[in-house]
């Protein structure tokens, strides 16, 4: 993709399952509109469609796993040339503009795949049920459908699946998008929703940036080294999958911490919900290498905390240094924040079986002048990545 839109010069390689993930106005709507208008013949450029202090010239071009070429090129002076070369695959456009309504932008007229999705659609926005969020259980309903009756050789393209529906439906849409691809297939879609996110398939996730000099840009991480793929999965939830829509991942030990930290920044005169920042329980320290290192596969900054568990002056046992070495290792010791000679050793906090409602009532009540120095340097660092 040249000089459309937002997208001055970015390639994008999409397998079966691509799912584009970034902040807003990264670019991603843009990723998939490029897309529809290389493989829809009823949907056309137009100078609106040009980078924004560019020379107006778009150039969008797409090769096929099975061979051959599509191209389309707009030239400065507003002449339109396109050369699809081969028969292009039927598109399924599923735009967020229209998930109150149609859902499906308008294809191509024919194709037994649109017809049931929009029959099915309409079947759910019946008057006596019509609402907002109908149509997007229409949509679910409707790639069922398409699922069950083996839709196959399609291209579907959603913007953001999860608008209007509760989680558990959105893990339902996920794992029905999932069922397109698996039936021969290619779907592309953009999200702000965890629940729509494999972690165990690092190389379907695309993270999509947008540069001040180049425009939005591409980031695609390989697949996770063998071994890695199920533990990584089974400490994933939809919580701790926030990181990836996080511009940076703070990684902590307990629940003890999670709860705490919040507090922290806010007293300091910050949010890390507003800086998108995500505060991740990893569940021991062992866990924080497993996360961090799926982080830096994403490019997603980490600072990680955790326990010395030792006195200062003293050496911790063998275990111990050799895990904090590990995490050191891995995030750098200078994104690394180990608290002398554990959390509540620094927070003032008892050791009993009480420590997260301990933590959360004692660390809400503060005020910045109460804040140990290294909470303070958690703050400091993050907000520094979070800025980069």
């Amino acid at each position: 993709m040249r000089g459309f839109r937002s997208a001055q010069d970015t390639t994008l390689r999409p397998g079966p399952v691509t799912v584009l993930v970034g902040e807003a106005n990264a670019g991603k709507s843009n990723l998939l509109a490029a897309a529809r208008a290389l493989l829809d013949p009823a949907c056309g450029l137009s100078a609106a469609d040009a980078t924004v202090g560019g020379d107006g010239r778009i150039v969008l071009e797409a090769d096929f796993a099975g061979g051959g070429k599509a191209t389309i090129v707009l030239g400065s002076d507003g002449r339109l040339v396109a050369d699809r070369g081969v028969e292009p695959p039927p598109v399924l456009f599923l735009p967020s503009e229209l998930r109150a309504g149609p859902v499906l932008a308008e294809p191509v007229p024919g194709g037994r795949e649109f017809e049931i999705l929009k029959r099915t659609i309409a079947e759910q926005t019946d008057p006596p049920r019509h609402s907002q969020a109908a149509p997007a259980t229409g949509l679910v309903r409707g790639l069922e459908r398409c699922t069950g009756l083996g839709l196959a050789g399609a291209i579907v393209l959603v913007e953001e699946p999860e608008l209007y529906l509760r989680p558990q439906a959105q893990r339902y849409l996920a794992r029905q998008l999932r069922c397109l691809a698996d039936a021969g297939n290619q779907v592309i879609f953009s999200t702000h929703s965890p629940a729509f996110l494999n972690v165990s398939r690092l190389e379907e996730l695309v993270l999509v940036g947008n540069d001040r000099v180049r425009g939005t840009t591409v980031f695609q991480p390989g697949p996770l080294p063998a071994g890695d793929d199920f533990r990584t999965m089974s400490e994933f939830d939809a919580e701790r999958g926030e990181l990836f829509l996080a511009r940076v991942a703070v990684l902590v030990e307990g629940r003890t911490e999670k709860l705490a930290l919040p507090h922290v920044f806010r007293a300091l005169g910050h949010d890390p919900d507003r800086e998108a920042i995500s505060i991740v329980e990893c569940g021991g320290k062992g866990n924080i290498p497993v996360l961090a290192r799926v982080c830096r596969s994403c490019g997603v900054p980490v600072v990680a905390v955790h326990d010395r568990d030792a006195l200062a002056g003293r050496r911790p046992v063998a275990t111990e240094l050799a895990a904090n070495r590990l995490i050191a290792e891995i995030v750098g010791q200078e994104n690394v924040v180990e608290l002398v000679p554990d959390f509540e050793g620094v927070s003032g906090l008892r050791r009993d079986r009480h420590k997260p409602e301990q933590a959360w009532r004692h660390f809400r009540a503060l005020r910045a002048d109460d804040i140990p120095h290294s909470l303070r340097r958690i703050v400091h660092r993050t907000l520094a990545l979070a800025h980069d």
